[in-house]
């Protein structure tokens, strides 16, 4: 599993810890997946799908694989006809969980302080103006 990371994640492009961190957790839905998987616990792909409505299902596919290959995600397969399929957190997926929870409440806190204030500021400017 190491070298399918090392293929997918070129090393020689890492300069830092950092830069490996949003190499693994980067993109638009990992995080999405992993706080929906940390929070919630195990789920099956249909039920990540309906969490997460406009990723696509091989979007999703793709990353739960690379998830997986990176050792954040297990996929468990059932002896089962048909065949069910669950994901959960692995121990470096679980380690995530605090870093997502302060980037969840950073992103709250500048929602509320810089992005969604200013809008209301508009509102207000759009509203005087009509009166």
């Amino acid at each position: 599993m190491a070298t399918e990371i090392k293929d997918r994640i070129n090393l020689k492009e890492i300069n830092c810890e950092k830069e490996l961190t949003l190499a693994v957790i980067g993109g638009k839905w990992k995080l999405i997946i992993l706080w929906h998987l940390g929070l919630e616990g195990t789920k099956r792909f249909s039920e990540l799908k309906k969490l997460i409505p406009h990723i696509t299902q091989k979007m999703l596919t793709n990353q739960l694989r690379e998830l997986e290959e990176d050792q954040l995600v297990l996929r468990k397969v059932y002896a089962e006809v048909p065949p069910k399929v669950e994901y959960s957190l692995t121990e470096y997926g679980q380690s995530l969980l605090p870093v997502l929870r302060m980037m969840y409440d950073w992103g709250k806190n500048y929602g509320e302080k810089v992005i969604w204030k200013n809008q209301e500021q508009v509102q207000i400017c759009e509203d005087s103006s009509v009166r």
